[in-house]
């Protein structure tokens, strides 16, 4: 991974498509040097070495970082969509961390880069910090920032995860807490089944839920 210009902060989410849990954004901020070695994308490291990573970026002093949370019910509101809600995201955990004058890289959430990168702009300087940014998909790959972002919001995402995995181990593993994982699709079922109705930690404007309380009722009225 290299820098193609001096980038003090990076931004990126983990999360946005699960049927489970929070969608998370991280920002770092810090001169090139202060980061670890071995920084990636998230996806290309193994939990453990996201964790330690991750770990060593919030115990350096030379080392700022934002973290912002979007929960399932704040994703389920009608009147929000991802695309706002991912900006508002990563405005959050950048205003966290920015100053003014600022160079900021973000992994574009939008299928149009340079309208995520003015929304984040201006939200930001609305938070008070005025910035630059620069916005890219799959940046992620290519800034160290980035890349540094990315762990931390998935190291957050995952310790969430294992908070609610915890919270509902009756019901089973609750899994990835992806639409595909097959874990996650009978955590739902398992759940619905006992008890009726969706659980909180569930997104359950997803088609996903849909599915588990459609299923559901075909099945009780199968028993008459």
């Amino acid at each position: 991974m290299s820098e193609r210009s001096p980038v003090l902060v990076g931004s990126d989410e983990a999360g946005k498509g699960p049927v489970l849990g929070p969608m998370v954004a991280a920002a770092i901020r810090a001169p090139t040097a202060a980061l670890p070695e071995g920084i990636d994308d998230s996806k290309r490291l193994s939990p453990a070495r996201r964790a330690e990573i991750a770990a060593t970026l919030r115990e350096s002093d030379d080392v700022t970082v934002g973290v912002a949370f979007v929960e399932p019910e704040r994703i389920d509101d009608p009147e929000t969509d991802m695309n706002g809600l991912t900006v508002a995201a990563h405005v959050e955990a950048v205003a966290a961390v920015a100053a003014d004058g600022d160079s900021v890289v973000t992994d574009a959430g939008d299928v149009d880069e340079s309208r995520f990168g003015r929304r984040l702009r201006r939200g930001v300087a609305d938070a008070g910090a005025n910035v630059s940014v620069t916005s890219e998909h799959r940046a992620d790959e290519t800034y160290v920032h980035v890349g540094a972002a990315s762990i931390v919001a998935k190291v957050e995402r995952d310790a969430r995860m294992e908070r609610i995995d915890t919270a509902y181990e009756s019901y089973g593993p609750v899994g990835s807490g992806y639409p595909s994982d097959s874990t996650t699709r009978e955590f739902l079922r398992q759940y619905v089944e006992e008890t009726g109705t969706l659980p909180d930690c569930a997104r359950t404007s997803w088609s996903t839920c849909d599915d588990v309380l459609a299923a559901a009722s075909q099945s009780s009225l199968s028993e008459f």
